[in-house]
C-alpha cells in the first residue's frame, strides 16, 4: 500500500492532496496569490483529518518541484522536506509542467484526438512562460524551458500538429498565438496537487526518491528581486 501526501505550491494554486494506491482520498486547495505560507500547514493537517489518518502513517511525500514561482516553490519544498526529516519518509519530486499535463490527460477534459500535443504554460514575467510539450501519453517531446512568446512561437510544431495550450501562462499568450489555426486553448485550468497522483505512485514503486538534505526546487531561472521605485 502507498499512502502519499502531495503538495503543489509552484503556481498561484496552493494545494495539498492525499492519495492511497493512486486514488485521491482528500484534497484541500485555494487558487490565490501570496497565501501559500499562511495555509500550507493547515491544509496538510486538514487532509489527514478528513482521511482519518495519522501523519505517521504516510509512506512518502511528493512535491511539485518546479519550474514556477520562486517563493511558492521555497514554501512547498521546505514543508515537504520538513515532513520527510521529521517522519523519516522518502521525498518524491515531480516536474510541475509534467503534472499539469497529466491533469489534462487523466481529467479527460478534452475530446480531442490522441495526436493532440499538450503545452502547459506557467506565467513567468511579461511575455515569458515556463513551458514544455507533451503528447497525450504523457511523453515529453520538448524540454522544459523559459520561452518568450511571440507570433512565431511553436511555428515548427503548429504547422503539422494541433497544440492545446493551458495554464495561467497560456491565458496571457492567447492573443498572440490565437492567429494560428492549430492553436487550441483550455480555459479555466487551475493547477492541483491531485495531478501528482499517477506520477507519484509510479515513482514510489520505482523507488525514485530524492536526497532530502540536498534537494532544491527546479527554479529554471535565477531569482530576480523587484526594486521599488523611489518617490
Amino acid at each position: 500500500m502507498a499512502l502519499i501526501l502531495q503538495i503543489e505550491t509552484a503556481t498561484t494554486s496552493c494545494s495539498v492532496a492525499l492519495a492511497r494506491d493512486g486514488s485521491l482520498i482528500a484534497l484541500k486547495e485555494v487558487n490565490e496569490r501570496n497565501v501559500h505560507a499562511e495555509v500550507i500547514t493547515k491544509f496538510i493537517e486538514e487532509v489527514n483529518t478528513v482521511a482519518g489518518i495519522d501523519i505517521t502513517d504516510l509512506d512518502a511525500i511528493a512535491i511539485s518541484c518546479g519550474p514556477g514561482s520562486y517563493t511558492g516553490l521555497r514554501i512547498g519544498v521546505s514543508a515537504a522536506k520538513g515532513l520527510c526529516f521529521a517522519l523519516d519518509k522518502p521525498l518524491i519530486a515531480i516536474n510541475t509542467l509534467e503534472a499539469m499535463a497529466y491533469g489534462v490527460i487523466d481529467g479527460d477534459k478534452t475530446n480531442f484526438s490522441d495526436s493532440l500535443l499538450l503545452c502547459p504554460m506557467i506565467d513567468a514575467r511579461r511575455m515569458e512562460v515556463f513551458t514544455a510539450i507533451f503528447n497525450r501519453d504523457g511523453a515529453q517531446l520538448k524540454p522544459t524551458a523559459a520561452e518568450i512568446i511571440d507570433e512565431n512561437s511553436f511555428n515548427d510544431l503548429l504547422k503539422d500538429n494541433k497544440i492545446l495550450f493551458f495554464g495561467d501562462g497560456a491565458e496571457k499568450c492567447k492573443g498572440v498565438l490565437s492567429n494560428q489555426p492549430n492553436a487550441l486553448f483550455l480555459t479555466g485550468f487551475i493547477n492541483s496537487a491531485a495531478f501528482l497522483t499517477r506520477i507519484a505512485l509510479a515513482k514510489f514503486h520505482g523507488k525514485h526518491f530524492e536526497n532530502v538534505s540536498a534537494f532544491e526546487p527546479f527554479y529554471l531561472k535565477d531569482f530576480i528581486a523587484g526594486v521599488k521605485a523611489v518617490k
